[in-house]
């Protein structure tokens, strides 16, 4: 898996486009999402960056020798730490969740590897629970 600089917008990205293809289908609303503009200025990743982005995360997975492939792609735990651990900015890191919450709700249903990558991602950050259960809405716990 490649690397790169901490707090990057590829870093950031490539979390978000974890979380599109976590579940090993990426539903046309889900891409809508990952490619808004929005998004992309969120996360500070020229929207023209985020095909090649995406396209390399691929790679890098189909590459891995630590992968499992089923009817998703799932990241051994600690290359998924190392990859959410490029991410230490707490504003960006809740950008990023916030980013992965859209995309993984746009196409109406959230997977057990989109709740299982967002709720590993909360408990590594720190951040305030999230409410990641399947079939349901998301909501920030209080």
């Amino acid at each position: 898996m490649r690397t790169y600089p901490k707090n990057s917008p590829e870093a950031a990205a490539r979390l978000v486009a974890l979380t599109l293809i976590a579940d090993g289908v990426a539903h046309a609303r889900e891409v809508e999402a990952w490619q808004s503009t929005r998004m992309a200025r969120a996360l500070g990743l020229p929207t023209d960056r985020a095909q090649a982005l995406l396209q390399q995360l691929c790679e890098d997975l189909l590459a891995s020798e630590n992968r499992q492939w089923g009817r998703a792609c799932h990241l051994d735990d600690s290359t998924l730490d190392s990859v959410l651990d490029e991410v230490d900015d707490p504003l960006l890191r809740e950008r990023v969740l916030q980013a992965a919450i859209e995309v993984a709700e746009a196409d109406g249903h959230l997977s057990d590897s989109e709740s299982r990558l967002l709720a590993r991602a909360a408990q590594r950050w720190g951040v305030h629970p999230v409410v990641l259960m399947p079939g349901t809405p998301l909501a920030r716990a209080a």
